[in-house]
């Protein structure tokens, strides 16, 4: 595909991530024979042992660390508002993706000057859907969501938007930042991610804004990457702290909506 001379940008963020040595080693297997990519890490403050394994992948990508961890957006943020590219893949650490899909979401996005963002099908190892799109979002559905005892599922579903459909591409309001394809003038225009928010949720305020400014989201079922999703706000005290901070951050900003 010669869309582009500039390179599209891959944006990965990592704080000691256990899953990015896999990715980095699938990507570099399917992007062994194009230029066309660039993948740059941003490093969170990750340990010294962990700096220097990611170093052994010098050649591949290029390394930024920061001396603090300052949060998911800041670090994309560093990456993209910085770019002179046109494209760029918000891509966590634990996203596999074969080439063919990250030249079609790029595509995709170059059809409609309104879109902003391409969100594909994200899936679990066993290839099952995680539903990670969102219409809207209240108090009353993170505490369904968090809730060991799910009574009431239709609701569930309806939050989770478990309706779209599978048979054509659909405009969407909140797609997920584990892998979002990003118009990065667009991205820059609306400033990027809010950095206020250190985790969670900077995903859901970034779609939000898109809209604000006029522009779209467009999700694609016939696009799928493969998410392996840790869950750590639902295992572990500290980061579901760092969850319900950034809630309240999200409608301190957007308004409570409690049902």
């Amino acid at each position: 595909m010669k869309t582009e001379t500039q390179p599209i940008i891959i944006s990965i963020v990592t704080h000691d991530s256990k899953e990015i040595f896999r990715v980095l080693d699938h990507l570099q297997q399917e992007l062994a024979d194009t230029e066309q990519f660039k993948i740059i890490i941003h490093d969170n403050a990750s340990t010294e042992e962990y700096q220097q394994k990611l170093r052994t992948y010098e050649s591949f990508v290029t390394l930024i660390f920061s001396p603090e961890n300052a949060g998911f957006g800041h670090g994309h943020n560093q990456v993209l508002l910085h770019s002179s590219a046109k494209y760029g893949i918000i891509f966590n650490p634990d996203i596999l993706v074969k080439r063919e899909v990250l030249e079609s979401v790029v595509q995709l996005l170059q059809t409609d000057v309104s879109l902003a963002a391409v969100s594909p099908k994200v899936l679990n190892e066993d290839g099952t859907t995680q539903h990670l799109v969102r219409k809207r979002v209240t108090v009353w559905d993170y505490f369904l969501r968090f809730c060991p005892i799910k009574f009431d599922k239709k609701r569930l579903a309806r939050y989770e938007c478990h309706d779209l459909p599978d048979d054509r591409n659909t405009i969407i309001r909140m797609g997920s930042g584990c892998f979002l394809t990003v118009d990065i003038e667009k991205f820059k225009e609306v400033g990027g991610f809010d950095e206020r928010f250190f985790m969670y949720f900077e995903d859901n305020d970034l779609c939000l804004r898109f809209e604000e400014r006029g522009y779209s989201i467009l999700y694609t079922p016939f696009l799928t990457v493969t998410h392996m999703y840790e869950k750590a706000a639902h295992k572990s005290l500290k980061m579901f702290f760092v969850f319900m901070r950034s809630l309240a951050q999200f409608f301190n900003k957007w308004g409570w909506k409690w049902f």
